[in-house]
Formats: C-alpha cells, sequence, structure tokens
C-alpha cells in the first residue's frame, strides 16, 4: 500500500521530493562522475575501431566452424608473417544463409594481408577467393570525426539559440551543461566497458543529444509555467517552484525514457548479447546509456543549476527574502490571539502585526454601544413592552 501511495502521489506531483534543496549533494555526485570519466578518457583511453586507427578486416565464411576457430586461424597467420600484428576484434555478420566472421587487425601491409589470406584459406580448404579482405585508413575516421565535432558545435550553437528565445540565457545554460554532462558521462562509461568506437558509436552520441533535449525542454517548460508572475506574491520563493515543477514532471520524464528504453535495452541486451550480433552493440551501448543519463541530468543537473543562476538575479533575491520574512513573522505569531486567523478568513487574509494603522482603526471607540446581540424583543430600537404597539398598555 506504501509503495501504491507513493507511486499515486508521483503522478500527481505531491511526493514533494526535494531535488532543488539538494543540489549541491547533486553536484557532487556530478563532479565525482565527471572526474571519474576523465580519468578513464586519460588511463584507459577509446579502444578505437580500425576506422578511426586504421587496420585490416578479413573475412572468412561461417561455415568453416565456429567464431573462435576462425579467429585462431587468423591469430596463427598474423603469427606467422611476424610484425607483431594481432586481431583486435572479431564478429559475426551478415543474415542468414550468407553469414561470414570479420576479424579486425592491426595495420598490414598489402603483402601481408595477401598473405594472411592464403594461410587461412589453405587452413579451411578454402578458394583464396573465398577469404575477403579490406584495408582502411585513419584518415578516413579523422574526416568522420571533425564532421561530428562541427555538427556537435552547430547543434549546440542551435540549441542556445532556441532556448534564449523560448525561455532565457539562465535555462540556455543550464540545458547546455546538462547536455555536456550527459556526453562525457556517457563518453566515461564507453570507456570504462571497453567497446569498440566505431562510426555507429558517433551517430549514437548524436543522437542522444536529441533525446536529452527533449527531457530538458519538458521540465524548463513547467518551470516556467510555475514561476510565471512569482514576484507578485510571498507563497514560494523561486527554488521551492522550480522543485514543484520537478514533482509535476518527474512521472512524465521517467515514462518518456522508459519506453524510449525498452526497444534500445532489446537492440543491446538481446540484439548484442544473446543473438550475437556484434555490429549493433556499440550502437546500442552508447543509446541505453545515454538515454537513462539523459533522464536524471534533466532532472538533478539543469533544473538546480538553474536556480542557483537565478538565485544571483537582484529581483528574485529580494523577493526569496521577502517570502523568508513573512515566513518568520507568521512563525513568531503563531498561537497568539490577534495573529490567529478567523474561521471565515485564511492566514493570508488576516491582519499583518506591521499594520498599525488599520488595527487602530478596527478598535472600538469610547463609550461605544458593545456590538452584541439585542434583546429578543427589541425591534426599531425600542425594547419590548416600552413600544405604541397595539394592544399594548401604556403606564
Amino acid at each position: 500500500m506504501a509503495g501504491a501511495g507513493l507511486a499515486s502521489r508521483l503522478y500527481r506531483g505531491e511526493a514533494g521530493l526535494d531535488i532543488v534543496g539538494r543540489r549541491k549533494v547533486w553536484f557532487s555526485v556530478a563532479g565525482a562522475l565527471a572526474l571519474i570519466s576523465v580519468l578513464s578518457f586519460a588511463f584507459l583511453r577509446f579502444d578505437l575501431g580500425i576506422e578511426f586507427a586504421g587496420g585490416n578486416s578479413i573475412q572468412v565464411p561461417a561455415s568453416v566452424g565456429t567464431l573462435e576457430q576462425a579467429e585462431e586461424a587468423v591469430d596463427a597467420a598474423l603469427a606467422a608473417e611476424g610484425g607483431g600484428a594481432e586481431v583486435v576484434t572479431a564478429q559475426k555478420v551478415g543474415g542468414t544463409g550468407d553469414d561470414f566472421y570479420e576479424m579486425r587487425t592491426s595495420q598490414l601491409s598489402a603483402e601481408q594481408a595477401n598473405a594472411v589470406k592464403a594461410a587461412v584459406a589453405q587452413d579451411f580448404g578454402l578458394p583464396v577467393s573465398d577469404v575477403g579482405g579490406e584495408q582502411v585508413s585513419q584518415a578516413w575516421g579523422s574526416q568522420v570525426t571533425e564532421r561530428a565535432v562541427l555538427g556537435l558545435v552547430i547543434f549546440l550553437v542551435l540549441v542556445m539559440v532556441y532556448l534564449v528565445l523560448r525561455f532565457e540565457w539562465r535555462m540556455a545554460v543550464g540545458a547546455v551543461s546538462s547536455l555536456l554532462m550527459n556526453l562525457v558521462l556517457s563518453a566515461g562509461i564507453y570507456s570504462l566497458v571497453g567497446f569498440e568506437v566505431t562510426p555507429s558509436t558517433v551517430i549514437g552520441f548524436l543522437t542522444i543529444l536529441g533525446f536529452a533535449l527533449y527531457d530538458v525542454v519538458v521540465v524548463f517548460d513547467k518551470v516556467q509555467e510555475n514561476t510565471r508572475g512569482i514576484t507578485a506574491n510571498n507563497n514560494q520563493t523561486y527554488g521551492e517552484a522550480a522543485n514543484l515543477a520537478i514533482n509535476q514532471s518527474l512521472m512524465r520524464s521517467l515514462n518518456t525514457s522508459i519506453v524510449a528504453l525498452l526497444p534500445v535495452g532489446g537492440l543491446l541486451f538481446i540484439g548484442a548479447g544473446l543473438f550475437g550480433a556484434g555490429t549493433l552493440k556499440d550502437l546500442g551501448l552508447v543509446l541505453f546509456v545515454g538515454m537513462a543519463v539523459a533522464f536524471f541530468s534533466s532532472i538533478t543537473l539543469a533544473t538546480p543549476l538553474l536556480v542557483l543562476l537565478k538565485n544571483q538575479e537582484p529581483r528574485i533575491q529580494a523577493h526569496n527574502k521577502r517570502v523568508l520574512a513573512r515566513r518568520a513573522a507568521l512563525e513568531r505569531g503563531e498561537g497568539s490571539a490577534k495573529s490567529a486567523p478567523r474561521p471565515t478568513e485564511s492566514a493570508d487574509e488576516q491582519i499583518e502585526p506591521e499594520t498599525p494603522a488599520l488595527a487602530v482603526a478596527a478598535a472600538p471607540k469610547v463609550g461605544a454601544r458593545p456590538a452584541g446581540k439585542r434583546p429578543a424583543g427589541a425591534r426599531s430600537g425600542r425594547t419590548g413592552g416600552g413600544g405604541n404597539r397595539p394592544g399594548g398598555k401604556r403606564r
């Protein structure tokens, strides 16, 4: 029942989770994770595919046996040629009926590549023409990287312009900071896991930016709705209104993330893990990690950073001080007859202690008749028995 109650409060935005109030905790956690990611970049580095590092690929028909047998045959051929070349990755590629094993190796010369293909063909009793191979230059990977970085810069600039026009520059800073943190953490996990970086990985990184931006805009739209005209009343600080917006949009963001993660998880864990579709694991991992991190960064980083920036604005600072001062005054007046609200009034409608002129005007004048109930028989200012009513006795 307790779990059902919490779920119901989450859906109504009434869970009261203090996300903004604990922003120092979230900033510390994000900083620690970013530091771990940077250290991973420096010491573990990335496992670059042949598209980025350069190398050769050897394709052997899957009919020769298992993937391990094909990899062992290529390793033996590379060792016979010398030069220290080795198999970097091995995977099964292709559809039903035309499957083949692809072994990616270090950089080989044309003579070495032909010798390796001949040795592998002889080992499995195949014609040399059945063993494929190609050489990939790292220059192609450099071009992909340059185009990806250029696309990232253009995307961030367009995001900044859109958010400034749609919201304000502080929201733009919070959103872009969340996007950058999303990229850093996703890349850090990718480095720690050791998956090979391929062009599909780069495409995946650019894809998660759009999802992360959508999540941030959903939360910021609710923040803008809750904080519109906030300085006109003294009920909430800016941080409290923003925290309420997070609670109100939390389940929407969570549901969106779960729906997006289910097919990506199927791509990663079932397609790559269960069926061995190696070409899907690099794309599946970056999408899965990036979408999961996007949910947390939009909730625990973007909005708290926005509140931190807004609290530096003099207008918001003055408003927050008024709210806190009003609450302190109400707390000091609790339990006294003067500050207690009447049954027909709310606490906001009662006379404040700091308005003595209104209090004096409300006090009764000296000599005035008390405002009590008239006698039951009173009418037109005369008491019962003293009037000239018909049938009444005269004295």
